[in-house]
C-alpha cells in the first residue's frame, strides 16, 4: 500500500478506532470464550469494539489458530485493517538454541544470524509477524536474572551480535520473504544496569556512561534495520523509560533517526503510577504518548483516556495520528494489507523442529559451550569407564527461560547424548533433585563414582532460576550440589563438572574439580552438544562474553572498568589502592576467556608503524600457531587503551576479534586495522570524537592475557 493511502486510511478512522490501533492484547482475548476471560483480562474493562479493533495481539502462535483469528478479526474490522501478531522468540521458536548469553560466548556472528533466521522461519509459518528480540542490554551484574537474554558485558561485542540478530530475523526483503519476521530491539534503555541486579529496579548512571557503554548496541540494531523498539521497565535519570520524552523523542527519534514503532513492555504504561510520576491512568496515558510510545502492551490507559485527553485539548491529536501511521507503516512493511495471513501455513509448519533445524541447533550449541578448566582430564576416552551423575545428568531442563514454544520432552539430556559416544557408561536410575536429592540417589551416585575411571558430575541451575523476575543475591550453586561434589570427591577425584546456567556463577565449592565446563542452557540439542565436547568429537571454542567473579562480593566486575587514581597494578603490597582485602580484585574467569584442547601460541605483536593520522590506518599483526596435534578454533581479540583522555578512559576496550581455524602444527598471521574512528569516545559535551596522544594496543586470547604495543594518534 502506498504511503498516501495509509494517510487516507487514517482520515477515515474514528478517534476511537485510531486509539484502538495503539492497543495490544494477549491471545486469550481471541482464543478463549468470554466466560473464560477472568482475572486481569476481565479487569481491563474493554468493549467488544476495543477488542475487534486492537492493533496487535501478543502470544498467538500456530498457523491454524493465527489464520482463524486474523480471518475473524478482518470480518469485524470496519476498514479491513489487519492485526499484528507478536511474540517473544528470543532463542528459538520450537527448535530451541542456546540462550543469548551463550550465543555471545560463541563469538560467532554467523551462528547468531543463523539462529535468528531459523527462529524467524519457525515463527513465521506459525503466524508470528514480530519477535521481541534482540535484547541488547549491556549487563555487568550476574545477579540480574535477565542476563541470560543479553550477549554480555561489552558494548562492541553486543553491537555486533545485535546486528547479526536483526539480519537473521528480517533478512533483506521483509515485505516479500514470508519466512522472516520484524525485529524489536529491547529494552530501551539501560535495563541491564538495574541496581543490585534486582529486576525492575532503578537505573542510576551518568549520561556519559549511558552514551558510552549502553546506547551503542541499540543504535547498532537500529542501523541494521530493526523495525521496533521496546521500552524498559526501569528509570533513566529519574524518569521511567516508558514516560521518558528525552529518551524516546530526543535520543531515539532525533539523534538516532528511528522512525519505526515504539512499544511498551508488558503493563509498563500503567506502571508509571506506582513509579510515582503519574497519579492515575489518565496521567500515565498523557506521559507515555508525549514520550512517543506507540503501542501500549496489556494495559488500557490509552484505550480509556487518550480520546478524552484529545477532546479536552490536553494533547494534540497529531501525536495519536503519528503513532497510528507508524503502526500502519509496519503492517505495510510486512505486506499484511495484501497478505494478512502472511507466512502462516499448516503445511509449512513441517519445518518446525526439523532434522535440519536440530542439526543447526546442535552445531551452534557446541560453539557456545565454554571450557573453563582442564587439568589434563579432557577429552574423555571411549575406553574409559565414565560415571555420569548429578541432578543435570538425565535432566531435560536444558532449554532456559524464554523458550516459549520449546518442549522439554523434545530436548536431549546429557545421558542420552553420552550414549552415542559409547557403551562404557555408568548412570543412575534414581531421580535426582537439584536442591533436595534423596539419600538413595546420593548413595547411588557415590557407588557409581567408585566404579568409574572418571566422573562427569552434571550440576547447575534450573530454568526458573534465571530469566525475568529471577534475580539472585547468592549466585553459587545450590548447597546440595556442592555437598554432592564433596562426597563424590572423597571416593573419586577425577571429576569433570558440567554446568547448566543462565548466568555467570560464583563457583566456590566446586572450583577444585579437574575440569569445569560452562554449558549455559544449550537448548534442544543440549546433551548431544555437551557430549561431543566431553569426548573430543568437537574441540571447545567458546569464549566468555561476561566475566565470572571469584566471589559474588566482587559484583559488578567487568573487564573494561575505568582507570582510578590508585590502581592496584602500581604495587603488590600497598594497602591504599583500589582493592579488596579479602578477595582478588580480578575475575575468576575474565571476559573473552575459554580453553581449547589445542595449544595455541602467540608470536610477537607487530605494528606496521607507530603513528596514526585521521585519514590513514595502521595494521596490527600477530602470528598464532597450533602447537598441538588437534585442530581447533582460536578467537584472537584486539583491545585498545586511550592513555590520556578528556575524561577517564577504561583500562582496555574490545575493538575487534577474528576467529581462525588452525590445523595441527599450523600457523596463521592475523591482521587488524586500526582507524581513527575506532578511537572516538564520548566527551564532556557528549560529542563522540578522538584525542591525539598515545594509545596501547593489545592482542591476545582473552581480556587478561595480552601482548601490548604503543602508537600515537596525530592531528
Amino acid at each position: 500500500m502506498k504511503q498516501e493511502n495509509l494517510s487516507q486510511l487514517i482520515e477515515q478512522m474514528t478517534l476511537e478506532e485510531k486509539v484502538d490501533q495503539l492497543l495490544q492484547l494477549s491471545a486469550d482475548f481471541y482464543t478463549k470464550a468470554a466466560e473464560e476471560q477472568t482475572g486481569p483480562i476481565s479487569e481491563l474493562g474493554l468493549t467488544d469494539e476495543n477488542i475487534q479493533n486492537a492493533g496487535s495481539i501478543l502470544g498467538l502462535a500456530g498457523a491454524k489458530e493465527a489464520i482463524q483469528v486474523q480471518k475473524e478479526y478482518l470480518e469485524k474490522n470496519r476498514l479491513g485493517i489487519p492485526t499484528l501478531m507478536m511474540a517473544d522468540i528470543v532463542h528459538g521458536f520450537q527448535t530451541i538454541f542456546p540462550i543469548p548469553l551463550a550465543l555471545g560466548s560463541s563469538w560467532d556472528l554467523e551462528a547468531a544470524e543463523k539462529m535468528a533466521e531459523i527462529s524467524a522461519k519457525e515463527a513465521a509459518v506459525s503466524g508470528v509477524h514480530v519477535t521481541f528480540s534482540p535484547m541488547v542490554d549491556l549487563v555487568r551484574d550476574p545477579r540480574w536474572g535477565r542476563v541470560m537474554e543479553s550477549t554480555g558485558e561489552d558494548p562492541y561485542l553486543n553491537s555486533r551480535f545485535a546486528e547479526a540478530f536483526v539480519k537473521g530475523y528480517q533478512g533483506t526483503d521483509l515485505k516479500n520473504d514470508f519466512f522472516r519476521v520484524a525485529a524489536c530491539v529491547k529494552h530501551f534503555a539501560a535495563y541491564g544496569a538495574a541496581l543490585a541486579g534486582r529486576d525492575y529496579n532503578t537505573v542510576d548512571m551518568s549520561e556519559r556512561t549511558l552514551r558510552e557503554s549502553y546506547l551503542p548496541s541499540y543504535q547498532a540494531a537500529l542501523e541494521a534495520g530493526a523495525k521496533l523498539v521496546m521500552t524498559s521497565f526501569n528509570t533513566v535519570d529519574g524518569i521511567p523509560a516508558t514516560g521518558n520524552k528525552k529518551l524516546f523523542r530526543d535520543i531515539l527519534r532525533k539523534e538516532f533517526g528511528f522512525d519505526g514503532v515504539v512499544i511498551s513492555d508488558w503493563g509498563a504504561v500503567k506502571e508509571l503510577i506506582p513509579h510515582g510520576v503519574a497519579e492515575d491512568e489518565k496521567a500515565a496515558a498523557k506521559l507515555a504518548i508525549e514520550a512517543g510510545v506507540d503501542i501500549e502492551m496489556m494495559t488500557t490507559c490509552y484505550s480509556h483516556f487518550l480520546a478524552e485527553l484529545i477532546k479536552e485539548n490536553s494533547i494534540d491529536e497529531r501525536l495519536l495520528d503519528e503513532a497510528v501511521l507508524r503502526i500502519l507503516e509496519l503492517k505495510n512493511e510486512l505486506g499484511l494489507f495484501e497478505h494478512p495471513h502472511r507466512g502462516a501455513s499448516e503445511e509449512k509448519e513441517a519445518v518446525i523442529l526439523s532434522e535440519e533445524h536440530r542439526k543447526q541447533a546442535c552445531e551452534i550449541a557446541k560453539k557456545s559451550i565454554v571450557l573453563l578448566k582442564n587439568e589434563a582430564i579432557l577429552p574423555l576416552k571411549k575406553e574409559e569407564k565414565i560415571a555420569i551423575i548429578g541432578p543435570a545428568a538425565a535432566s531435560q531442563d536444558v532449554l532456559g527461560a524464554w523458550s516459549w514454544q520449546g518442549k522439554m520432552a523434545d530436548a536431549i539430556s546429557l545421558v542420552t547424548g553420552a550414549k552415542k559416544q559409547g557403551d562404557n557408561l555408568l548412570y543412575g536410575s534414581e531421580s535426582f533433585d537439584y536442591f533436595h536429592p534423596s539419600d538413595s540417589a546420593v548413595d547411588e551416585a557415590i557407588l557409581l563414582a567408585q566404579q568409574a575411571d572418571k566422573v562427569v558430575l552434571a550440576l547447575g541451575e534450573t530454568e526458573w532460576m534465571s530469566g525475568e523476575a529471577a534475580s539472585r543475591s547468592d549466585i553459587t550453586l545450590p548447597s546440595a550440589q556442592i555437598e554432592l561434589f564433596k562426597k563424590i570427591k572423597t571416593v573419586n577425584d577425577q571429576i569433570v563438572v558440567t554446568i547448566y546456567s543462565g548466568r555467570p556463577l560464583d563457583l566456590r565449592g566446586i572450583d577444585d574439580a579437574k575440569a569445569i565446563i560452562e554449558a549455559w542452557f544449550p537448548g534442544t540439542e543440549a546433551g548431544n552438544a555437551l557430549a561431543a565436547i566431553l569426548w573430543g568429537e568437537y574441540n571447545p571454542s567458546g569464549r566468555l562474553s561476561m566475566s565470572f567473579p571469584e566471589s559474588v562480593g566482587q559484583v559488578p566486575i567487568y573487564y573494561n572498568c575505568d582507570s582510578t587514581g590508585r590502581p592496584l597494578e602500581t604495587t603488590n603490597d600497598e594497602k591504599y589502592v583500589s582493592k579488596y582485602l579479602d578477595v582478588s580484585n580480578y575475575a575468576k574467569y575474565p571476559f573473552g576467556f575459554g580453553l581449547s584442547y589445542s595449544d595455541f601460541h602467540y608470536g610477537a605483536l607487530e605494528l606496521d608503524k607507530d603513528t596514526l593520522t585521521p585519514d590513514d590506518f595502521l595494521t596490527v599483526s600477530v602470528t598464532v600457531t597450533n602447537h598441538s596435534d588437534i585442530s581447533g578454533t582460536e578467537t584472537v581479540q584486539l583491545y585498545v587503551r586511550d592513555l590520556v583522555g578528556e575524561v577517564i578512559r577504561p583500562v582496555k576496550e574490545l575493538k575487534g576479534f577474528k576467529q581462525i581455524n588452525l590445523k595441527a602444527g599450523e600457523s596463521k598471521t592475523v591482521r587488524f586495522t586500526i582507524e581513527e574512528a575506532m578511537l572516538r569516545y564520548v566527551h564532556r559535551d557528549f560529542r563522540r570524537q578522538s584525542d591525539p596522544g598515545s594509545f596501547e594496543v593489545m592482542v591476545g586470547p582473552n581480556s587478561r592475557d595480552l601482548q601490548k604495543a604503543v602508537f600515537k594518534l596525530m592531528n
